[in-house]
């Protein structure tokens, strides 16, 4: 609807606007045949004060006097003819001044502009659209994910309920569609029965009605949801969800799993197979204060350094890389080999019970599932938390303001290893970082992020790990959207599968320069069924060959656009 005369017509097929503009019309007309009465009257007057004037001369004075601009040019000099005047101008502010813009304003301008706001609220999508992803609600898990989304290619459409919601998400520039969550009709329009993927994340029974509805129209659509709540799950489940997480649960259990604590070895954050990706904490190992070549890590467990995180930071491992208290290790390779890391470069520590807890701040749901984590794994902690509608005193919980010196203190800030931030509030989180790490600059701090854009906050404040909401809800779903194909396993990194083409085909793994060219590490070779885990630099590769590889998203662009 690129041209006026194209949306006027499409305004006037509306059956309310044809009905409005008919009443417009009819005011119009009673208009012009009130001014042809005055009009009238007014050569009659004229007349009997022995006055003539053309016809055209009556309808100009008529419109002069009713629109009151009365330039004066023209009057009557007798009362019959000044009382005819009074009653022109006082009938033209009525009906020209008053009601006129009034009615003009109501069916027609007003009704003009909300087809206008609804014409940028498209009510359906085009009937060949094919493997698209249905979002029904923009929060921070979705925003993250539609960056994924562009990223690999998909097309993706979010439902809105209400036309002002749908408007200020299209002012944020994103593709979105109006429609009623429960009604059916809806999803025919949204082309559900040729959808990659459905994700729903709103509230429990929202989540329930949409699933429901959906499932009328579809019954092979996946559907990924979202549950508030434990006891939603078997509810989510049963109106047709294919997969339903509890995001919020999954983040406190992540961040409790690499809390230093009882072992400090290898936390495994992803496998395919017979590999597994893991990370390790060099803080309080032997690892501390060394440079790569000196740990002789590939030697004595066959594992392999993929790269390191140093406060947020990706960097590809060299040699000379220094290894220092916060540094984490990413590593590839199979149970067997992740055991014999335990054996050489693991710790454990004793007394974490009661004198050397981890301390978790804020007690909802996100620290309640650390503490969960943390209690698994026979590791000590304390949650601080300031609603005591959430926790009571107790051996394992301080009721009490996180930012308060003398709570931090009850609560073991002087001896615990590490400290968990799990606030709901990011602002809250990078305050209490800072303050923790001015405290205990020797402390581990894991702090939870909402919003991806705070992670980088976090980490500049002194967090030495830092997960966010938004990218673990929208990493779980992109694996579910391309299985076994790609994950993001952290902040901003990627495993992602290729085939061996022509261009690598016939060279050795060293001559490829994959790594030095694009950023990316090669943790295993798929090879006649049999995969190769921390394959040698002198493997060669074949055609039918798969790589499995880790990088950042910058890497994994570059590996792209080279091979």
């Amino acid at each position: 609807m690129k041209y006026l005369p194209t949306q006027l017509v499409y305004f006037l097929r509306n059956r309310t606007t044809q009905s409005n503009v008919l009443l417009l019309l009819r005011f119009f007309l009673f208009l012009v045949v009130l001014i042809a009465i005055y009009s009238f009257l007014f050569h009659v007057i004229m007349l009997w004060e022995g006055r003539t004037y053309s016809w055209f001369t009556g309808v100009y004075w008529t419109l002069t006097v009713m629109s009151t601009l009365g330039f004066g040019d023209i009057t009557f000099s007798t009362d019959w003819g000044l009382l005819f005047s009074t009653v022109v101008l006082l009938s033209g502010v009525v009906f020209l001044l008053i009601m006129l813009p009034f009615t003009f304003i109501q069916f027609f301008y007003a009704p003009w502009l909300s087809a206008q706001e609804k014409a940028r609220a498209p009510r359906e999508i085009p009937e060949n659209t094919n493997g698209h992803v249905v979002l029904t609600n923009l929060d921070p898990i979705t925003k993250n994910l539609i960056k994924k989304l562009e990223q690999h290619k998909y097309d993706y459409v979010i439902l809105a309920p209400e036309l002002q919601k749908a408007l200020e998400i299209r002012e944020l520039g994103y593709n979105v569609m109006l429609g009623d969550y429960g009604d059916p009709e809806t999803y025919r329009r949204l082309q559900i029965q040729n959808a990659a993927l459905v994700v729903i994340t709103n509230d429990d029974m929202t989540n329930t009605n949409i699933s429901f509805t959906v499932r009328e129209i579809s019954e092979a659509v996946p559907i990924v949801t979202n549950a508030d709540h434990g006891h939603s799950v078997d509810v989510l489940e049963f109106s047709g969800n294919t997969h339903v997480f509890q995001f919020m649960d999954m983040l406190g259990q992540s961040l409790g799993r690499r809390a230093i604590g009882g072992s400090m070895g290898a936390n495994v954050i992803w496998r395919y197979k017979e590999l597994l990706i893991a990370e390790a904490s060099a803080m309080s190992t032997v690892l501390e204060g060394k440079v790569l070549s000196e740990t002789r890590l590939r030697e004595k467990t066959g594992l392999t350094v993929v790269g390191v995180w140093e406060r947020g930071k990706f960097a590809a491992p060299t040699p000379d890389l220094s290894i220092n208290s916060t540094t984490v290790l990413m590593l590839a390779g199979s149970t067997e080999q992740l055991q014999k890391y335990e054996e050489h470069f693991g710790i454990y520590c004793t007394g974490q019970t009661e004198d050397v807890p981890v301390l978790i701040l804020g007690g909802g749901r996100v620290g309640r599932a650390a503490a969960l984590a943390l209690a698994e794994q026979d590791i000590g902690y304390r949650i601080v938390e300031k609603s005591p509608n959430v926790v009571k005193e107790s051996e394992h919980s301080i009721q009490g303001n996180a930012a308060d010196i003398d709570i931090l203190h009850r609560a073991g800030i002087k001896k615990a290893r590490s400290v968990i931030i799990t606030t709901h509030n990011d602002a809250m989180n990078i305050y209490l970082t800072i303050y923790c790490r001015q405290l205990r600059p020797d402390i581990q701090i894991i702090a939870r992020a909402t919003h991806e854009s705070t992670v980088s906050k976090l980490h500049r404040g002194g967090a030495d790990l830092v997960m966010s909401y938004a990218s673990l809800g929208a990493n779980t779903i992109l694996n579910h959207l391309k299985p076994e194909e790609v994950l993001m396993a952290l902040e901003g990194l990627s495993v992602f599968r290729v085939p061996v083409n022509l261009t690598l085909a016939g060279e050795t793994l060293a001559d490829t320069g994959i790594r030095k060219e694009t950023g990316c590490s090669v943790v295993a070779i798929t090879t006649q069924g049999k995969m190769i885990l921390s394959p040698d630099p002198n493997v060669l590769l074949q055609k039918d060959d798969e790589l499995i590889l880790i990088g950042t998203v910058d890497a994994e662009q570059r590996f792209v656009e080279k091979y």
